[in-house]
Order: structure tokens, then sequence, then C-alpha cells
């Protein structure tokens, strides 16, 4: 039996031996810690050399390359050198091996895990490796080494200026002064600046030793890429709130080998010099004995993802709740407004609010950002779609910048040029418009409160709700889509559209994939509008009259996609019989915090919501974009959502949310007006105050 020995700088506490057959030789291996001591284990060294067949040296490794540079580590080398009788490994090649594997292994088993992570190294030259293989799935890379080499205050942020610093790194750290790097001031700021980068971060590659120093203040929440976490580094990491360890070393006989260890055993049964083992040969084994990386949940399953979703003003009254222009709004004539307007056009991104408490029921939590951009729907119709195309491109930067791994397009911004093309091409972000689960949102909305006035013949046994339906800019984006679904649902569809061209193709479409439906067309919306049970309005009209809602029937359901709204609230109010509603709020799962969109606590519009559910899903792909919806996309972020926890919000008009008792109100007028009987006194107050609220 062959002796294997590991020292390691590790705790004393969590030595252990035990005897195996590995490559088909049988092994004694001892693990012996030195609690940090150097010098403890250079006693150990020459006490083992004549004990030992291999001793497996747990210390920062000899020799590391960084690019075109190679560097020796004087301290390892000598220690290592003290043992001249025995073979000694450090396990450097075997480390980066498992390490970069263990990566590359969760990318693909956890589903484009790293996509765009903030990712921190203590130390990159040490990790360059790792690293190169970390840049394949983000840019958002971090290096420490020039603030804790150094004490320089100074993060490396790439790659190249990695590589830059290596080139010049050691001769600096030579000549650098001890008492200055040693000082109590410079140790302190440098571990500030270490925290505040981890703050930063969402994935940290650090040693063991490393992180020891720090709580849950800084590691809550993190991934941690490592090496040689026992179980007892997983309780710690358990109580400093980490949520993914990611550790390539593996487990024989209940314990975890180090890549020293198993070097050392690697040597030991085969009988070659450490230094002469080939990658080639530890392809062989590690396929053979069928050693895996670690994938482990501290605390349990946890998975977050990030998105970003750009908004804009729909109106000047967005200005006032903005700092500090809301102070200058409220003092500031209509001509200065209209200038403040223009000006704030051309204004570069800016974050309006982080959101956060997002939670599927199946464990997995979103975290976002919404990023304005200055342009009203009157700007932004004003200029080239370039102007408009700029300033997302300009938001998809800052969303990368911040971790974000898909963008969101909403209003005005998903419908400019190309709806979304251009900038998904040029963006360094995957793109959605939203398009699709506002469709499914529409719809799901409109159909939920058709039901809920209770107008409409009861359908017999398994029978669909039979009511007429029209699709006011049936040839838009979601009009179109909103065409398709009434079709499979109403017994008859009038589709609205001055493109006339186009409504006869979407006509022959639909046919196609329902042939048994009923539809009409009309290039006016006023026709045949006095007939219809629900009516969809998705026009993008910017403020333009679409519809003469005096002219619609009593009890009737509009469902205003478009955004800005087709129906002021001032066209509302003069019908109390119809029920109007903002398609497309859902509501969210979890204890969701963010600032103020003009909707209820935890409640989205639907094309945001298309963000969030791919966030979740971790699709981070270009799902919707362009004018041309697909049903299957419908049909299949409707399912997504539903898996997600994604609910239909209470309905809302535009004065906020239907109560039971609102729509219950707006049922007893549908049903007074078509009998052509007077509105009872409860009914004349809530009209009342219906229009006072208008």
């Amino acid at each position: 039996m062959k002796t294997v020995v590991g020292i390691s700088l590790g705790a004393s506490a969590q030595d252990f031996s035990f005897n195996t057959t590995f490559l088909g030789r049988r092994l004694g291996v001892h693990r012996v810690g030195t609690n940090g001591s150097v010098a403890r284990a250079a006693r150990l060294l020459k006490h083992w050399e004549r004990r030992a067949d291999v001793i497996g040296l747990g210390v920062i490794k000899d020799r590391y390359e960084a690019g075109a540079h190679r560097f020796i580590e004087k301290d390892s080398a000598r220690l290592k050198a003290l043992a001249s009788k025995v073979p000694v490994s450090l396990g450097g090649q075997l480390g980066d091996i498992l390490q970069e594997w263990a990566v590359r292994h969760a990318q693909a088993e956890l589903g484009s895990y790293f996509n765009n992570a903030r990712v921190l190294f203590f130390s990159g030259l040490k990790d360059y490796k790792l690293a190169l293989s970390m840049s394949e799935y983000t840019d958002n890379l971090m290096f420490a080494d020039p603030l804790l080499q150094l004490g320089v205050p100074k993060l490396l942020t790439s790659l190249d200026a990695l590589q830059l610093y290596a080139s010049g790194a050691h001769y600096v750290k030579d000549w650098s002064l001890p008492g200055v790097m040693a000082s109590d001031t410079v140790r302190q700021w440098t571990r500030f600046l270490l925290r505040k980068a981890m703050h930063k971060a969402s994935v940290i590659v650090a040693s063991l030793i490393e992180l020891d120093e720090f709580g849950l203040e800084e590691l809550a929440g993190k991934t941690v890429i490592t090496s040689t976490a026992s179980e007892q580094r997983i309780a710690q990491f358990r109580d400093k709130g980490v949520h993914l360890v990611i550790d390539g070393s593996p487990v024989m006989k209940g314990r975890v080998l180090g890549p020293y260890l198993l070097d050392a055993m690697i040597a030991a049964a085969t009988g070659k010099h450490p230094d002469a083992i080939a990658p080639d040969d530890y392809l062989e084994i590690i396929t053979g004995e069928q050693l895996a990386p670690r994938i482990i949940y501290p605390n349990g399953f946890k998975r977050v993802n990030r998105f970003a979703f750009v908004i804009h003003p729909l109106s000047q009254e967005y200005f006032k709740k903005v700092k500090p222009i809301e102070v200058l709004s409220q003092v500031s004539p209509p001509v200065l407004m209209d200038t403040l307007e223009k000006i704030l056009a051309y204004a570069p991104p800016f974050v309006y609010s982080r959101v956060g408490g997002i939670r599927s029921p199946t464990g997995v939590e979103a975290e976002g950002w919404l990023i304005s951009v200055g342009g009203t729907p009157r700007e932004i119709m004003q200029h080239s779609p370039e102007f408009t195309y700029r300033r997302l491109l300009d938001a998809a930067a800052m969303a990368k910048r911040l971790g974000a791994q898909i963008m969101g397009l909403g209003a005005f911004t998903k419908v400019v040029g190309d709806a979304g093309v251009s900038v998904a091409r040029r963006s360094p972000l995957p793109i959605t418009t939203g398009n699709s689960y506002s469709a499914s949102g529409a719809l799901w909305a409109a159909h939920d409160a058709l039901l809920r006035m209770r107008l409409l013949p009861a359908p017999r046994g398994k029978e669909r709700v039979r009511f007429k339906a029209m699709v006011v800019g049936a040839t838009g984006a979601i009009g179109s889509v909103c065409a398709r679904l009434m079709a499979k649902a109403a017994e008859e569809v009038y589709l609205v559209s001055p493109e006339t061209a186009k409504l006869l193709a979407l006509k022959e479409s639909i046919l196609q994939e329902t042939p048994d439906a009923k539809l009409f067309l009309a290039a006016r919306a006023d026709r045949n509008i006095a007939a219809m049970d629900m009516i969809v309005t998705a026009t993008s009209g910017a403020g333009k009259k679409v519809l003469d809602i005096m002219q619609v029937k009593p009890g009737c359901v509009i469902t205003d996609v478009a955004r800005p709204l087709d129906l002021p609230a001032s066209e509302v109010a003069k019908r109390p019989d119809v029920l109007v509603i903002e398609s497309g709020e859902i509501q969210l799962p979890g204890d969701v915090h963010m600032k103020n969109i003009g909707l209820p606590r935890g409640v989205v519009y639907a094309c945001l919501a298309e963000t969030i559910v791919l966030a979740l899903e971790g699709r981070f792909e270009n799902f919707t974009v362009g004018r041309a919806i697909e049903w299957a996309k419908v049909r299949e972020i409707y399912q997504l959502g539903l898996k997600h926890g994604m609910k239909l919000a209470a309905i809302s008009g535009v004065n906020g949310p239907f109560s039971d008792q609102d729509i219950e109100r707006v049922r007893q007028r549908a049903l007074a007006a078509r009998n052509g009987a007077a509105p009872s006194s409860a009914t004349r107050r809530g009209a009342n105050r219906d229009s006072q609220r208008a």
C-alpha cells in the first residue's frame, strides 16, 4: 500500500484518513491541516518526506500563466523544494481543469446561469484560465488583483486590463513599500473597497481561506466558485447566506479531495511524477473514475435571474414624479414644460426603479431595473426611428452593466421603426417587446370581464359563451393576434383597420387556422359598433379618436390595449353603462417592490410581465420582436406565465381597479339602459362619483 499525504493550510479540525483502491492500487490517504501556518506546513513536509510516497501541498500554486505572461510564486516554490526526497504536487494543472469544468457543467446544467453575470475574481492572475472561460458567458468581470496585491484602490474590469496589469504587476510588487502595504489604513481601505465590489457581484471566485473573514453582509445571496468545500465549509456558507456553491473537487469515501491531494493520489497510483502527468492522463482518469463537479445549495434551491425594462413618460404629468423636475413642473408655465419635454427627449437613460421580491412557485426569483428614456410619445413620433434606437441601445448598455440578462421594451419604444428588430440586432442583450403577453393578457382580461358582467345568455353544456366581438386596429402587432384569438372564441368577429389590403390578407390567414370563423371586415369602427358585445382597441393612435363611445351598446366590454389609451377618461365618463378596461395588467408572484408605475402594488403591464416571465424561465433570447406576432409564442408565454404564478390582476379602468361592486353597478346601468328604465338612486350616486373621479 502506498501512502499519500495532503498538507493543507486549512483547518486541522477537518483532517481525515482512509484507505482505498484507486486506479487499481491500494492507497492510504491522509489529510493534515496547519490552520494557516506556513511554518507548520514546512515542518510537516520534512516529517513526511521519508514516510510518504507522494505529498500533496495545498498552498497557492507555484506557477501560473496569464495570457503570455508566466509567473513563479516564490514562496510556494520554496516550500515545495523543502521536500527533496519525495514527489510533491500542488495540483495546479488539475485544479484549473476541475474548476473550469465545474463552471461549464453549471452553465449547461442550470441553463445559461452565468449569462451576463457580474463576476468578481479575488485573483484574476491565478484564475486566468477560469476567467477566460467565464468571458464566454459574460463581459461583466471584475478582478481585485491590484487591490489585494498592491493596495491600489482600483479593480480591473476586463481581460485586456488584466493582461496589461500582468505585464508589470510582479515588478511593482517587488518594489512596493512593505510598511505602506501593511499599514492598518491601507488594509481597512482595501477591505472596504473589496466588500463594495462583493456587494455588486452576483458570483465570487475565491479560495476558502480568502472568504473566511467575510460574512452574511458580503456573501448573502451570492454564488461562490471555490475548491475543496467540505461539509463544515458548506455549513459556514449556509450561515453566511450563500445560495450556491460550485466546486470542482470530487468526493471520495465521503471526503472532499482538493486538487493537490487528488493529484498526489494519481501520481502514487500511476507511478508518474506529478510534473509528468499529461492532460490526456487527467481526461482518462476523470472519465474512467466518473469524477464529477458539485453544485451545492447550502440553504436549499434558489436562483435569481435578472432583467431590465425600458419605460418612458407617457405625458408631461410623468415629470412631476421625477426629482428634481417635480419642483420645476409645479411652477413652470405650459410653454416652459413644452421646452422641457423636448430637452428631456435627448437625456441619457437612467434607472427609475429597482424591482425585487418576484418569486415564482418553482422557487426561481427575478430582480431587475426599470430604465427610463426621456421621450414622450409626441417626441418619439417627431424624431426618426434611429433617434429612439440610439437611446434604447444606451439603455441596453446600462442594463448590461447592471447585470441584466434580458431587456424588454415598453410603451412606444416597442412600436417605433421596425418594432424592436433593429434594436435586438444591435443590442448586447436579448430583447423582447412583450407583445405576445400583451395580446394574451388583453383577451384574458376581456373574457373575464365579459363573464362577470353576466349579460350574455348562459351557454348550454360545453358550449362557449356566444358573443360578437370587434378588434379595432386589427392589422397591428397586438391587434392581429387579438383577432386570431377572438376568431377561436367569438361567434362573430369584426376586424377594423384603414389598411384594407392587410385586412384581406389577415382574414385569409385566420381562416387557414380557424376555418369555421365568421369574419367581417371594415375600414371604420362605426359601421357595426352598436351590435358588439366586446371591443378590443389596439391602434397605438397616440390620442386620435378611433371610435365613438356614444354608439356602443349598453353593457359592452371595451378592452383598451393601446398605450397611450385610445379612450381617455373624459370619453369613458360619458358611458357609465359600458365597462372600459385597460387590459394586460398582470399580478406578479411574490412580495414585489418597485416605484409607482401607475398600477396597484405588484401589478404590471403585460409587456413587462413577459420580460419577467422569460427571466424566471431562464429564456434569455429575442422572444417577441417585429410586428408579426406568432400565435405559438402567445400561447407559450401564457402557459409559462401560469407556470410561474402570473395571475390576471383586478380588472382596471381609467380610474383604477374595478371592484365587484363597480362591475355590478355598470351591469345594472346597462340593464336599465337596455330596458329604457331610469337607474336606481344608488346607481345614480355611483354614476355621479364616477363622473367626479373622471
